[in-house]
């Protein structure tokens, strides 16, 4: 028996390696994708003062700090006793959360998925985004880039600085804005829409035509079937900051719905002593391995469970949502490439969201903090991240001070259908090939099927 590693996984957020295992003969036998890194944020915010928590757990990723930021303030608002949060500060930290969406879907639809289609053969070097450049044009480049930045900007201006924000105050913000800056924002929120559109318009009309794309979108090596998990709002509309999380089997039937403490009731997780990211899967069913399937135990999340089980609640995401329901033919779609075209749905999505707020809302009102009430010494802030449903759950003792954490994120969720998806796509590409014969362009192919998922190996190890 013999083994080739990729290592490190290239295009991704963080550090993981994929082993593939080949029988005596020298022909594929199976695959795994290792988190090798580890950060151990459940550890660090131990003892620490729980009002502290939000923006040390900001810091466990760059990319994704301000969803982390919000769902721990969600949590201490709990902690802390707050009863109804003042209707600004709801909305300024919803905003934060949609901006930090934009930028992030950016990059992974843009900058690392494009190139693994667009580039298909290109060498390692330039599969980026100068390689992008010689397909879309530099003017297109150029931008996306300065689109963007908008969104950047927008985190800045609310948060009080473009990666960590501040402005961590249990029931309230730290930061009022004043006229100018919402009327900044607005003006941010259009160069957001644009990029949306953008983000549609090359996935309908450049990815959705691009023959390397629709063979792995085709193939039914890569329908992955699953649970899937997402937050919803009344109007079974898509919400990213505030709503109830749904559980819905491959097939589409309610598995669960629960908000906050109630998540224990459904999620468990699995440990690996050959990954420092574990497995959540749906506690009803118990522990299957790694097999989909109706019946499965496992767990998707993400833009595609997103779009899967709910609808874009405003009017060009909703229309983009409908075009590719009518080209897909059905309503549940398992084909893990799909994820891609739900996240540049989603770009469009969350910037008409930031219009709405920002145009119909006075955000310069100072009345940003709730009175606090007795501790609770527990609390549970759930939202939307990028890559899916993000769960952060604190207890302290009578004085706030953190007893215990617990950090479910939307990678060690997606964790186990990676893991699917490495075996089928180690097999799609070598099953005809010896070890021997197997090149290191080949070996980057296979990262196509981690893509997906965006995976961020920061958050994975918290």
């Amino acid at each position: 028996m013999a083994k080739l590693e990729i290592e490190p996984l290239s295009r991704l957020e963080g550090h993981g390696k994929i082993s593939l295992i080949f029988d005596d003969n020298g022909k594929i036998k199976d695959a795994y994708m290792q988190v090798v890194e580890f950060l151990g944020y459940e550890k660090i915010v131990d003892k620490m003062p729980a009002e502290e928590v939000p923006r040390v757990a900001s810091t466990i990723c760059g990319v994704c700090r301000t969803v982390h930021f919000n769902a721990a303030l969600k949590a201490v608002d709990q902690i802390f006793g707050v009863q109804k949060l003042p209707k600004t500060t709801k909305l300024l930290r919803e905003l934060v959360v949609l901006a930090n969406h934009i930028e992030d879907h950016t990059t992974i639809f843009f900058a690392l998925a494009l190139p693994d289609f667009l580039l298909y053969d290109a060498p390692k070097k330039e599969k980026n985004l100068i390689g992008l450049m010689r397909v879309l044009g530099e003017d297109t480049i150029k931008n996306i880039l300065e689109k963007r930045y908008s969104a950047v900007r927008i985190v800045e201006i609310i948060g009080g600085k473009p990666v960590h924000p501040a402005g961590a105050i249990p029931g309230g913000w730290g930061k009022t804005l004043k006229k100018e800056e919402q009327e900044e924002i607005l003006k941010r929120a259009k160069d957001c829409i644009e990029l949306g559109k953008l983000a549609v318009d090359i996935m309908e009309n450049v990815l959705l035509k691009n023959e390397i794309f629709l063979k792995f979108l085709n193939s039914k090596d890569f329908d992955i079937k699953v649970n899937y998990l997402a937050t919803l709002d009344e109007n079974k509309n898509i919400t990213y900051y505030e709503g109830k999380q749904y559980i819905i089997d491959p097939d589409g039937e309610l598995l669960a719905s629960f908000t906050k403490k109630e998540y224990l009731e459904y999620l468990e997780e699995k440990v690996y002593s050959w990954s420092y990211a574990k497995f959540p899967y749906f506690k009803k069913f118990g522990w299957k391995g790694f097999v989909d399937g109706k019946g499965t135990s496992l767990i998707s999340t993400g833009p595609l469970a997103r779009f899967n089980m709910g609808f874009y609640s405003t009017p060009l995401a909703r229309k983009a949502q409908e075009r590719l329901l009518e080209y897909f033919g059905k309503r549940i779609v398992h084909n893990i490439f799909a994820y891609h075209l739900a996240r540049a749905i989603e770009i469009l999505n969350q910037a008409e969201l930031i219009y709405e707020i920002v145009s119909k809302n006075d955000l310069t009102d100072k009345n940003i903090c709730a009175p606090k009430g007795e501790i609770t010494k527990e609390g549970v802030g759930i939202l939307e991240a990028p890559r899916g449903t993000l769960i952060h759950h604190y207890q302290t003792d009578e004085n706030a001070f953190i007893t215990n954490a617990n950090m479910i994120v939307p990678t060690t969720i997606n964790n186990a259908a990676i893991q699917i998806a490495i075996k089928r796509g180690a097999k799609f590409f070598f099953k005809e090939k010896s070890i021997n014969d197997i090149k290191e362009n080949d070996l980057l192919k296979l990262e196509i099927c981690h893509r997906p998922f965006d995976l961020c190996l920061a958050c994975a190890t918290h």
